[in-house]
């Protein structure tokens, strides 16, 4: 009984590295197309959203719109 308990452990290995062999080789073409296709529309979207506008006075007037952000009070412990 312990001889076939031998056998078995490398016969399992075949059968995982066969398993692991088939997965690895796959064809993955596929979702590297939606893939790139998701990350071309996400860079044009970066480049819309920091287009810098045509006439100066609008650049400084929407960056007044923005709230600047207060500093964060410091804390010691201790």
């Amino acid at each position: 009984m312990a001889a076939l308990a031998w056998l078995l452990i490398p016969l399992f290995a075949v059968v995982g590295a066969a398993i692991w062999g088939s997965w690895a080789s796959r064809n993955k073409t596929i979702g590297d197309v939606a893939e790139l296709a998701g990350y071309a529309r996400f860079r044009d979207a970066m480049e819309r959203a920091h287009a810098v506008p045509a006439d100066p006075t609008t650049a400084a007037t929407s960056a007044s719109l923005v709230p600047e952000r207060e500093a964060a009070p410091v804390t010691t412990t201790g």
